[in-house]
């Protein structure tokens, strides 16, 4: 490969909440003596990002002036090459395109031009814990529909379940996830598309979180919700990112894809109203750096490495630890694992069995934050070697202890 995805890279003292925050907060907890931090909680990436990307923030950063500035055709013109591109968006122009400061507050810039304080909002769990927060935070109820695995283990919308509650909850507003964290379902076409019709059909706007659609793993394809059907496009607040796709999120900057010019002028408009959702010009510049001809190979081989990853780590989850259930994801680099037979057979709680890997420097995720009652999320976005050391000492200290 081009790029290095096996170094690993020491984070301690550089900002970085996912070794930096252990043990305060919603975090994990640190490690015993005796063992270093393996961090596989928070959702970013323990791999150096594109060189391209560092080397547009030195070159602007040269010029020793940072005033009041306005966004570059380059800036519009690389988020409009990597949709084609990456996406097979087509007809996408400048002007649907608008800065989020990140894509949870054009989430919630979204539901406030569509809801009234109170109002509920469908979104299928589990659920992402930034979703959860942000709502409840601006006053608005959470209808989940759960999503159902098959019998081939792969989570699927209950249409049934959704279409009830759009029938009887008085919802106009849905968040729509894809692909879907926690459980890094990549929905196909036929999905979207019936999902959608239900939107339609029950007059209910969506909003699409497509922060992680660059990251597919194998031979999967992100669609773009907005693609499926013109009243999809009409109807949807797409949210995209750099961030997830080459760990910028210290870095701010997200935008959204609004067709429809009556939603899009609205949105915008709620999103001005602080003053505060405006673009950094560094962040600005991060993103021109991404959208590279380097920053496609480098995603290119980021997902190569990452479906490695997921590859591995799930076959060690079902030969080795018993009474623990994994739904392989098709993007994103999180695993949900189900612990429930495991802690039934064990005596243990969910907490109790976080700590057990807390200790010895496994540092996962408490799924309950989640909607998974007994589950924790585990980040797979680290070299192949520490990803073989964490599942070495899951297996000796704590799942077979």
């Amino acid at each position: 490969m081009r790029f290095d995805f096996t170094s690993i890279m020491d984070r301690s003292g550089k900002d970085a909440m996912a070794v930096d925050a252990l043990g305060h907060g919603f975090a994990p907890q640190k490690p015993r003596k005796g063992f270093d931090v393996i961090p596989m909680w928070v959702a970013d990436m323990n791999f150096p990002t594109v060189p391209t990307i560092p080397q547009a923030i030195i070159n602007r950063a040269q010029h020793p002036a940072f005033g009041y500035f306005i966004p570059t055709d380059a800036y519009y013109d690389s988020i409009i090459q990597w949709q084609e591109t990456r996406n097979g968006v087509q007809g996408l122009t400048r002007d649907c395109i608008g800065y989020e400061n990140g894509v949870i507050g054009g989430v919630v810039s979204a539901l406030n031009v569509l809801c009234s304080k109170g109002g509920k909002v469908l979104l299928h769990s589990p659920t992402y814990i930034g979703f959860t927060g942000s709502l409840h935070n601006n006053g608005y109820e959470i209808v989940h529909s759960p999503l159902k695995l098959d019998g081939n283990g792969v989570w699927r919308m209950d249409f049934e379940d959704m279409e009830e509650k759009l029938k009887t909850q008085d919802i106009h507003a849905a968040i729509f996830c894809s692909p879907h964290n926690p459980c890094g379902r990549v929905w196909e076409e036929w999905e979207i598309q019936k999902a959608m019709e239900l939107f339609q059909k029950y007059d209910v706007y969506v909003v699409s979180d497509e922060i992680w659609s660059d990251i597919i793993l194998g031979d999967y394809r992100h669609i773009p919700t907005q693609s499926v059907s013109q009243d999809a496009r009409m109807r949807t607040v797409a949210l995209y990112a750099p961030s997830k796709t080459f760990n910028l999120a210290g870095l701010m900057g997200s935008y959204h894809i609004i067709y429809n010019k009556w939603l899009r002028d609205r949105v915008e408009k709620e999103s001005s109203l602080s003053h505060y959702n405006e673009m950094n010009v560094l962040s600005m510049h991060a993103l021109i750096g991404a959208y590279q001809p380097e920053g496609h190979q480098w995603v290119d081989e980021l997902r190569q490495v990452l479906t490695e990853n997921v590859e591995y780590a799930c076959q060690y989850i079902r030969e080795h630890f018993q009474g623990v259930e994994v739904s392989k994801p098709q993007g994103t680099y999180m695993l949900f694992l189900d612990c429930t037979k495991w802690c039934e057979a064990h005596h243990k709680t969910i907490e109790e069995l976080e700590h057990l890997a807390w200790d010895v420097g496994v540092a996962w995720q408490d799924g309950r934050m989640f909607h998974g009652p007994c589950h924790v999320r585990m980040n797979l976005a680290l070299p192949l070697s520490r990803v073989q050391e964490a599942m070495r000492r899951l297996d000796r200290y704590v799942f077979n202890a």
